[in-house]
């Protein structure tokens, strides 16, 4: 996207707002691999340690929710760059 057309103040809101969303976005994924893998990995709460079990799991708990969200942008800028790559052959087209 252009932006030059707007003023420095409109560009430096936008940006702050952009760096805003990501912000909560990194929140969001923070706080949803944490109940997560907290649901599916502690038992027992008897105890303020992990086990090397509870911590085995943590460990591939994230791991895989990592890699998950890896293979998602991956797939999302794919699709990007064929639609991209369409709407160019459409407007040579045209």
């Amino acid at each position: 996207m252009d932006f030059s057309h707007l003023s420095q103040q409109e560009q430096a809101h936008l940006q702050m707002v952009v760096e805003q969303n990501q912000i909560k976005e990194s929140m969001r994924i923070y706080n949803t691999i944490v109940d997560r893998c907290f649901t599916d990995c502690i038992k027992d709460m008897t105890s303020s340690a992990l086990s090397s079990k509870e911590n085995t799991c943590v460990k591939n708990c994230v791991n895989k929710f990592l890699k998950h969200s890896d293979r998602v942008g991956q797939r999302f800028t794919e699709s990007q760059v064929l639609m991209q790559q369409k709407q160019m052959e459409e407007g040579m087209a045209s």
